[in-house]
């Protein structure tokens, strides 16, 4: 307690969450506080594990239970105690994608000021065409008057000048996008019949069945699409929507009788277009459609008579094409330019509410955005400070943040905005927990923790606690060499500057997209080469809209896209992304499947001799669909229970113990001439990576065992042999998942491959940024070429060639401003990010 009697700390007794070794930790309230360690050691844990999942649960279990049965929250920590745990918030380190209709001003809540503006203070247009001077009447609740015409009107709401109610372009729907159907893809195949699924249109959104009805109505089903008649395909394409009676076959044979209406292809395209409600749900469909600007409203998503709206020479739609820095400044101007003095009043208090967001966006190196940006465009990064933004201007106190890899995405230009954040959180009586591992964050931490010293088994133990000086000083941290700057930063020797394009060149020739001017770039082949540049200076739109689709239509022989004037690759035939999504879409995806590791085992499995008596095959030994899986969990190592005005809880099936497998998948085993005392299956998939190369025999092993092996060690040279082979891979981090990615691209020749990766250090410490090197060294040795896009200082410093751009983001950027050995930047005087590299006197 401190000595006011209010508590000093959060109290952690006995935590045991994942691999957390029965930890006993107090945290400091009301202080900024670091936990680090490497990757797996148990950092999530800690913070989203037990601070969260604990401050969350047990404020919502205040709440009534009608509303807590409307809500989803965490089931309790598997810890022996924890007192003193505030309210918790958590801001993750991939926030959800939004929706399609949310843009960079919804999200943020900029627009709402905006639009407040426009409709109180703006000059709006009669019904007779006449634009009316601002007026105090709107904000009074009263009618306008034309002085012109003499009509009265009752000008628009901010409500009614929003995009997703009243002031939606009828067109387009308030999306400012029209979908056409492309009509090749609705029959992509001619030579297959009606009945074959000839009809792709049908074949999704529960319409299989569809062409049973076409059959009603006189198509011929066994007939080739080319084949039929005019009439025929006429009906296939445009039928009237009519009800016939069609019998259909069930699962288990019998015919069911249903009245179905008809719905064309078109029509089914149209249907499922009304279903699809967010970016995920037009995956299936937009293949179908050919996607355009809306040709009334212009992509500006609003209706005519909201564009017509103009507030100081300008409307709304031209205000939200600025980019926020220029916009604040407009905003700034508009109530000097106002003549009546209630206005001015009005239009300072808006500007004061506009500021309180808006100042905080552009600290946080968001002043390249338009509100007008589509929110599902927006990265991680910036999706993830819009939401630190909203978390200042809400003025809490007495809350718990948990900030989860805040600098993800983040320039270091940026980090003084982010750390202006989290101080001011906690002068408003806030406590913040931070997951990170840039050590620039680290350093102005009140306190930090640091756990480890390994992952996951080896992992879960706290290596030290106290202020950043305690833990450099501490013999046992692995981070404390990084914070004081005694751990040496370069540990690649880069090639020299004189024969970096001895390997040939990649040449680029783009025109202007987005806020990219048009750009000429050369990248040197077989060579490690990092993009740099502050956010929204153009990195993506250079490497991962321009110079992948490039290269993907020169290896295709398709058509480069519309802005590539030309590239030239000539010896590359394969290029891939590596990127930080997570991987796996369902608690059926492990390490094991996705790493090809149980096609052999289970093939190993299925040859046991005890295996070949009982009729067993490789299939018997699916956790998905074998007959030796669970029966309790059906394979997925969890059950979910209902506990009616509770939320649902999903717990590690009893049954099982999480291992996916019946009892009867122990008694087969492998690795010894005795089987009783071999290993099984279900014993395996607990077992970590590194711990099962360690267990296969390297002599004699058959075909399948080598397979194993080889693909087991390269996992482990990646730095994850610490997972486990069951791991659910939905749950891995970004860089565990990258890791696991790449591990099928290594140990084959390399020469014709180009790897890009987008900012591949997410999620890593120092040490594994290290180890990360390592696998690029690797690769340009074996004839690769390299491309990272990167924020990190440590991986620009080792690499061989570096293209900078900027010197800006959004308008102000887009050009490349630097490209050369990673020493040159620092003398590049319009270069932000040369002045950020800790460039040793080995470096070149």
């Amino acid at each position: 307690m401190s000595q006011n009697g209010q508590p000093s700390h959060i109290e952690i007794r006995g935590a045991r969450v994942h691999n957390l070794k029965n930890i006993d930790i107090d945290i400091p309230l009301h202080q900024f506080v670091g936990i680090a360690g490497v990757s797996g050691s148990g950092k999530s844990s800690l913070a989203l594990g037990i601070l969260y999942a604990e401050g969350s649960r047990r404020y919502l279990e205040a709440l009534s239970t009608y509303t807590r049965r409307r809500m989803t929250f965490a089931s309790e920590a598997d810890i022996d105690s924890i007192e003193y745990v505030p309210a918790a918030l958590a801001l993750h380190q991939r926030p959800a994608t939004p929706d399609i209709r949310s843009t960079f001003g919804t999200s943020t809540e900029l627009l709402n000021s905006v639009r407040l503006m426009f409709s109180r203070l703006g000059s709006h247009l009669c019904p007779n065409g006449h634009l009316v001077p601002p007026s105090a009447n709107t904000a009074l609740g009263k009618a306008l008057t034309c002085p012109q015409c003499g009509v009265q009107f009752w000008a628009p709401g901010a409500e009614s000048m929003a995009f997703n109610s009243d002031g939606a372009c009828l067109q387009c729907g308030g999306t400012g996008v029209i979908r056409t159907i492309n009509e090749d893809s609705l029959i992509p195949d001619g030579s297959k019949t009606l009945e074959e699924g000839a009809v792709a249109a049908w074949n999704q959104f529960g319409t299989k069945w569809m062409y049973r009805v076409a059959g009603e109505l006189g198509v011929r089903l066994n007939v080739p699409y080319k084949n039929l008649t005019a009439e025929e395909k006429q009906i296939v394409l445009h039928g009237e929507d009519v009800k016939r009676l069609i019998a259909i076959p069930t699962s288990n044979g019998r015919l069911v009788e249903l009245n179905c209406r008809y719905l064309n292809a078109h029509a089914a395209i149209h249907e499922g277009l009304k279903k699809a409600t967010s970016e995920k749900g037009l995956v299936k469909i937009n293949r179908f459609l050919t996607v355009g600007i809306c040709p009334s409203c212009h992509g500006t998503r609003l209706s005519e008579r909201i564009r017509s709206s103009q507030l100081c020479g300008l409307t709304l739609p031209e205000v939200c094409a600025l980019p926020l820095d220029q916009l604040t400044a407009w905003i700034q101007q508009v109530p000097s330019h106002l003549q009546d003095e209630k206005l001015q009043a009005m239009g300072e208090s808006i500007v004061r509410q506009y500021m309180a967001v808006a100042r905080r966006l552009m600290e946080l190196g968001l002043s390249y955005l338009t509100m007008d940006r589509a929110g599902s465009t927006l990265s991680t990064g910036e999706r993830q400070r819009v939401q630190l933004a909203r978390a200042v201007r809400n003025r809490t106190t007495g809350v718990l943040y948990i900030l989860d890899e805040p600098s993800v995405g983040l320039h270091p230009s940026n980090m003084d905005g982010l750390l202006g954040v989290i101080h001011d959180l906690c002068d408003h009586g806030n406590s913040v927990v931070m997951v990170d591992h840039d050590v620039r964050m680290l350093r102005h931490a009140d306190y930090v923790i640091e756990l480890g010293p390994g992952s996951g088994t080896h992992g879960g133990r706290l290596l030290t606690q106290g202020t950043v000086r305690d833990v450099e000083k501490n013999p046992h941290s692995l981070i404390g060499g990084f914070l004081s700057g005694e751990e040496t930063v370069q540990v690649r020797t880069p090639c020299d500057e004189n024969h970096v394009f001895d390997e040939g060149t990649i040449f680029l020739k783009t025109r202007p997209l987005h806020t990219v001017k048009a750009l000429s770039v050369a990248i040197p082949r077989g060579r490690f080469t990092c993009v740099t540049g502050v956010s929204g200076s153009g990195k993506t739109t250079l490497i991962l809209e321009s110079l992948l689709p490039a290269l993907t239509a020169l290896i295709e022989g398709t058509k480069l896209p519309s802005h590539i004037v030309s590239v030239e690759a000539d010896g590359i035939h394969r290029c891939h992304l590596i990127d930080a999504s997570p991987i796996g879409t369902n608690v059926r995806s492990t390490v094991a499947t996705y790493s090809s590791v149980m096609d052999d085992l289970r093939k190993e499995f299925a040859a046991l001799p005890s295996a070949c008596q009982a009729g067993l095959t490789a299939a018997d030994f699916s956790y998905n669909t074998g007959s030796l899986r669970c029966a309790e969990c059906d394979g997925t190592g969890e059950i979910t229970m209902d506990v009616q005005f509770l939320p649902d809880v999903t717990i590690t099936c009893p049954t099982c113990h999480g291992c996916r497998y019946a009892d009867s998948a122990r008694h087969y085993r492998l690795f010894s001439t005795d089987e009783n005392r071999g290993i099984s299956l279900p014993d395996m998939m607990g077992y970590t990576l590194q711990q099962l190369v360690d267990l296969l025999p390297q002599s004699d092993a058959s075909a399948s065992i080598r397979r194993i092996r080889h693909k087991l060690e390269t996992l482990c040279s990646l730095g994850i042999g610490y997972l486990s082979l069951g791991e659910g891979t939905p749950l891995l981090s970004g860089g565990e998942a990258q890791r696991l990615k790449l591990a099928a691209e290594m140990g084959r020749t390399q020469s014709d491959a180009v790897y890009v990766f987008d900012e591949p250090t997410i999620g890593l410490h120092p040490l594994d940024v290290r180890r990360l090197i390592h696998v690029f060294d690797q690769l340009t040795s074996a004839g690769a070429t390299v491309i990272v896009i990167e924020h990190d200082v440590d991986m620009m410093v080792n690499a061989d060639y570096c293209i900078d751009l900027g010197p800006g983001g959004g308008n102000a950027g887009g050009q490349i401003i630097y490209t050369g050995i990673p020493k040159g930047m620092i003398q590049c005087t319009t270069s932000v990010t040369g002045h950020y590299l800790p460039l040793s006197d080995q470096a070149n």
